[in-house]
């Protein structure tokens, strides 16, 4: 830990502002070791946020014990891409965990939930890009981002869009989440004064190439408020939508 920091905890400790039980907590090594992960504890402190667990290719064991670490620092917890057979051994571990299947995300609450800040809409192009836009959502209530879902308004029904503009024309930034062509977000971009992050999704016929002509095509959006990330990555497009609405409330 920095002197900086450092400094300011004893301040506080000497003001009785913090409790010696949390200053010790708090100038503690910011890592926790498991069998499998050194878990980054100082992570909320450097970047507003706690480290995520990503849950493609660890165990059942490995996932618990990270977010037991989690949890006993005072964090809430996201874990992503975990599957339902997964989960369910986890809740065994973990009941408080919750588990949402469409998204594959499971989340553990450390403490009581502070109100939810700013505004992200999330808009999703047909009813097959559901689950990254639910990863994309969850991802934001994590952070404690209001957020409002607007789906299946993809460019094959062009009216459905417009008629739901006031849903989201005052967000803070806006997650779109489509397949086939990726056309739905050059279009979002033209409607609103805010971020608007793609996200492209596999989802699509054998010329989609696995989201990659998606990718492509919003890579080339002519709306200049279009940022892309990578292919399914509803996490990843959640994420910088709530750093920006959390920094807005700042």
């Amino acid at each position: 830990m920095d002197a900086h920091r450092l400094v300011t905890l004893a301040g506080k400790l000497a003001a009785s502002e913090i409790s010696a039980k949390e200053f010790l907590r708090a100038a503690a090594l910011v890592t926790a070791q498991t069998d499998a992960a050194t878990v980054d504890l100082d992570r909320e402190r450097r970047c507003g946020f706690p480290e995520v667990i990503f849950g493609t290719g660890k165990s059942v064991e490995a996932i618990v014990s990270i977010a037991r670490r989690l949890v006993d620092h005072g964090q809430h917890v996201l874990a992503t891409r975990i599957d339902a057979e997964k989960a369910a051994l986890i809740g065994e571990q973990l009941p408080q965990a919750t588990y949402n299947p469409v998204a594959r995300t499971l989340r553990i609450d450390a403490s009581e939930r502070e109100p939810l800040v700013g505004q992200v809409a999330v808009i999703s192009a047909g009813t097959s890009d559901l689950p990254v836009a639910e990863e994309a959502r969850e991802t934001l209530d994590w952070m404690g981002v209001r957020t409002t879902m607007v789906h299946d308004v993809g460019v094959a029904g062009p009216h459905r869009l417009p008629a739901r503009l006031a849903e989201f024309a005052n967000a803070d930034a806006i997650v779109v989440v489509a397949g086939m062509e990726g056309a739905l977000p050059s279009v979002v971009g033209g409607y609103v004064p805010c971020p608007v992050f793609a996200v492209p999704t596999s989802v699509g016929y054998g010329a989609n190439l696995g989201g990659l002509a998606a990718l492509l095509a919003m890579l080339n959006s002519c709306a200049s408020n279009v940022a892309v990330v990578n292919i399914d990555a509803g996490f990843k497009a959640g994420y910088l939508a709530g750093l920006v609405a959390t920094r807005r409330e700042r």
